[in-house]
């Protein structure tokens, strides 16, 4: 057994326009086919009360929290999330797969906001302990791929309307987790077409089943 019991933990990262969603949905699928039985949620939220900090954080109004509270508002909704949805379905032998985490939070208001490295590990050590995700499926692409694809999809939240220098900054942080920790984290160039995209990731996905699952059904 594995640190969640039966269950597995799986996160993609990812700045806005890089496909995370869609992709999400391939992975999904692609456990479900081998018999595993999937949670799917998001970040923030996926249970109701993070999903109103969600509703607070994304809204693109003025009234928009300072970088601290930011942070403070996302390890709120993320300490909801783990307790009420996460945790128990792992401890289930459920395997969830969740739209970004902790990830983030170094790459978003640690580097993006500034808020520093140091901050966002204090509130991990507090809510998280030694939680950490099984694997995270880092969908990089550069500025020109995200904003591009943002365009074509039309609606932007407070995230989205940041700057090219912002996504820059969120990008290096996210590289630099990725090279600190590269038996975890894997990195896939979504800059390419879907379909390359999802050979990767389907061939990374059936390694870390056949690692990871055993198939008693």
């Amino acid at each position: 057994m594995g640190p969640h019991d039966a269950g597995r933990f799986i996160t993609l990262e990812g700045i806005e326009g890089v496909g995370k969603s869609t992709n999400r949905e391939f992975v999904v699928e692609r456990l479900r086919s081998q018999g595993i039985d999937v949670v799917v949620t998001r970040e923030p939220g996926g249970v109701p009360l993070a999903e109103r900090i969600r509703e607070i954080l994304l809204a693109p109004d003025s009234t928009a929290p300072t970088a601290d509270a930011e942070l403070l508002l996302m390890f709120a909704a993320r300490a909801c999330h783990l307790e009420q949805l996460i945790r128990p379905a792992l401890a289930r032998g459920q395997w969830v797969v969740c739209d970004r985490f902790t990830d983030a939070s170094y790459a978003y208001q640690g580097a993006g906001r500034g808020c520093g490295s140091e901050a966002v590990r204090t509130l991990e050590a507090l809510v998280q302990k030694d939680f950490r995700p099984d694997l995270t499926l880092l969908l990089d692409a550069d500025w020109d791929v995200s904003s591009a694809r943002r365009a074509k999809r039309g609606t932007s939240d407070r995230f989205e309307q940041e700057t090219r220098l912002f996504f820059e900054t969120v990008r290096v942080e996210y590289l630099r987790r990725a090279a600190l920790e590269p038996q975890r984290v894997s990195i896939v160039a979504a800059g390419r077409s879907l379909s390359e995209v999802q050979s990767e990731l389907g061939q990374i996905i059936d390694r870390f089943v056949s690692r990871n699952f055993n198939k008693k059904i």
